[in-house]
């Protein structure tokens, strides 16, 4: 893997704080709630009254759970688990989301809005529990409430870095506001065509959105991954990319996106855990969608790394990845199985 020679690596909001920069971005980003930019929809609801609009989200954040995981990339999970922290609600509505039982479920998930010091206090336990980080998975529409809880964290001790799990369709001003806040991007590359992000996500223009966010996250960490003396990931940028049946996210186009405008050394995660669920599974119209890859779908996926010189990043193994990344958040203290299905991918192999 690419690393800098500096090993160790304290997380940037740390800095943020004692300047008192932290703040000011937190208030920043709050402003945008007034009249919600939140995200690319563009909603322009007051989320500060509590006006719901495409989210379904208000001024609190939902947290459908919070939970040591073992199913992220190694340097992320590590020994002790990332601190996964699930927020409810999304601001896409993909047919095949693995996790709609928390995304697509705003009716029941009003039972689990916290306040910000509660949010705080969460990551507080996962740091005392030993997780190597904070992960935060779908922040998106709750970015600003994520920073806001990240300050009173610090304020109490928070040490851990911050890892912004996302489905990429994110709003380049928070990311800019968010740049230091975020130690770790860990976003989706989901659609190399936007027809297909319209009728398997519901969204506008999601693949010019997301290479504009993942090039601003670029910009902020470059291509180099800091580890500390146990190969934990710091600070970076790694692109998951999802393979689909049919190959209706376009792999190959995203790796040569990925190439040619950003760099060949970034990290890429290949994830084969694919399975048909949501709609996906029982609507006629996503019959595209209504199986699992198969093996030859991988290996095209597999062979294109290689062919474009893409060295760096993670896989997980075909055999398994969609059977055990199964979750079920009727129970929201272990949703997920114990699950280490990745390998390295470097240039030594």
């Amino acid at each position: 893997m690419t690393t800098t020679p500096q090993q160790q690596h304290a997380p940037s909001y740390l800095a943020l704080y004692e300047t008192g920069e932290l703040r000011a971005r937190v208030e920043a980003l709050e402003s945008l709630l007034a009249r919600c930019t939140v995200c690319p929809r563009d909603c322009f609801n007051n989320r500060l009254d509590d006006e719901i609009a495409a989210c379904y989200s208000g001024r609190l954040p939902v947290v459908s759970s919070y939970t040591a995981h073992f199913g992220e990339e190694p340097a992320i999970t590590g020994t002790h688990g990332a601190g996964n922290i699930f927020f409810g609600n999304c601001n896409l509505r993909c047919v095949y989301c693995q996790n709609y039982q928390i995304s697509q479920t705003h009716r029941e998930q009003i039972k689990n809005q916290v306040t910000h010091e509660r949010l705080a206090q969460m990551m507080l336990e996962l740091q005392t529990r030993g997780c190597h980080n904070i992960n935060f998975v779908s922040p998106t529409h709750f970015a600003p409430q994520m920073a806001r809880s990240i300050l009173l964290a610090a304020e109490q001790g928070l040490r851990l870095p911050v890892v912004y799990n996302t489905n990429a369709y994110d709003s380049v001003e928070v990311l800019r506001l968010l740049d230091r806040v975020v130690d770790v991007y860990l976003p989706d590359l989901k659609y190399a065509d936007s027809a297909d992000g319209y009728t398997y996500s519901k969204v506008q223009d999601y693949t010019e959105h997301a290479r504009r966010a993942v090039a601003e996250m670029y910009r902020q960490t470059g291509y180099e991954l800091v580890f500390d003396d146990n190969g934990l990931l710091k600070r970076g940028l790694v692109i998951r990319l999802l393979v689909l049946p049919n190959d209706l996210g376009g792999i190959r186009e995203s790796l040569e996106w990925i190439r040619d405008a950003l760099s060949p050394r970034v990290a890429v995660s290949l994830m084969a855990q694919y399975y048909a669920t949501n709609r996906a599974a029982t609507d006629e119209r996503y019959m595209l969608l209504s199986r699992r890859i198969s093996e030859s779908e991988w290996m095209r996926a597999v062979a294109a790394l290689d062919e474009l010189g893409m060295e760096e990043g993670w896989m997980q193994e075909y055999d398994g990845a969609s059977h055990y990344y199964r979750p079920d958040f009727a129970d929201s203290e272990t949703p997920f199985k114990d699950i280490r299905d990745f390998k390295t991918v470097t240039s030594d192999e």
